[in-house]
């Protein structure tokens, strides 16, 4: 009886998402660009160092807190930059990294539009 329960689950999950828009290619390859940029766990722990920090952080602050090679922080910075998932700004002869408010706050929104739920209410 399991499999019977799985499957009435499943189907409840799906039902009413036959009536959600499909999103655009544009639009997919934004959000496949974005998932991709967290299929990759310390770019994730990096996210969540910043988003835990009260100010922006050097890439030297990032290493000491992680404990993983200079190299590698920079490599994963500059892809959650490229996404616009973090912030730089120079300051003096060092790059200070925050977190992006306004574009991490857009991901829920971008998984439920590929689950084809309604966007949630600002």
């Amino acid at each position: 009886m399991l499999n019977g329960i799985v499957i009435e689950y499943h189907r409840w999950i799906m039902s009413g998402s036959m009536n959600a828009q499909l999103i655009d290619r544009e639009t997919a390859e934004s959000y496949a660009t974005w998932f991709k940029a967290l299929s990759d766990p310390t770019r994730v722990q990096i996210l969540n160092l910043l988003a835990l920090a009260s100010e922006p952080m050097s890439v030297g602050e990032i290493v000491d807190r992680m404990n993983i090679g200079q190299s590698t922080v920079s490599h994963h910075l500059k892809l959650l930059a490229d996404v616009r998932f973090v912030l730089r700004e120079r300051q003096g002869t060092s790059m200070l990294y925050s977190i992006n408010v306004a574009c991490v706050a857009c991901f829920p929104s971008a998984a439920d539009a590929v689950m084809g739920r309604p966007a949630a209410s600002a």
